[in-house]
């Protein structure tokens, strides 16, 4: 692993231990080492084993926050969330053990838009994983949902976890499978 992949937290961040799924504080002054860097988060190692840090602390490890920015982005006639936008933010997901976004991976069943009674809009999400007992399940579907909360027009957002139909690899698309050496 080359230097520059070992870092020194600044500051102390919360973390979640990889593949269980358990949040716990690393210290400030806790070394690591930076093994992947997707859609806004990051797959460290240290003497803990591996675990997933979200983007609000990339600092803390030496890197820039991802952001999103909406500002110029225009809402349906409705006030409806772009279907595009909803689709490229779930694109930005990833299981932190995995290089391939969520999307690709074949775990997002489906992706509606509703008008909500009490005005504005509600995506809801439905989506699995590669394995009915990881851990990470409930951190990667925060994570899709506070990416599906930032595209103007969202007003809820709920991405509910569902085992039928059971995941496999035949659902990975094309340019998973490429990246991930399976074709």
């Amino acid at each position: 692993m080359s230097n520059d992949r070992n870092r020194t937290l600044t500051r102390e961040v919360e973390a979640v231990m990889v593949p269980y799924g358990n949040k716990f504080i690393i210290p400030a002054g806790g070394k690591v080492s930076l093994m992947q860097t997707l859609g806004g988060s990051f797959t460290i190692m240290g003497d803990f084993g591996m675990a997933r840090l979200d983007g609000q602390y990339a600092d803390a490890i030496g890197e820039q926050a991802q952001t999103s920015n909406f500002a110029d982005v225009k809402v349906g006639a409705d006030g409806a969330p772009d279907q595009e936008l909803l689709w490229g933010q779930l694109r930005s997901v990833y299981d932190p053990e995995i290089p391939v976004n969520i999307v690709d991976l074949g775990l997002v069943y489906s992706l509606d838009v509703a008008k909500r009674e009490a005005g504005g809009h509600k995506v809801d999400v439905a989506m699995t994983l590669t394995a009915p007992g990881c851990g990470m399940g409930p951190a990667i579907a925060e994570d899709a949902k506070s990416k599906l909360m930032q595209v103007p027009g969202v007003d809820e957002a709920e991405v509910r976890i569902v085992w039928e139909p059971c995941w496999n690899q035949n659902m990975i698309s094309e340019e998973g499978k490429m990246k991930l050496g399976l074709i």
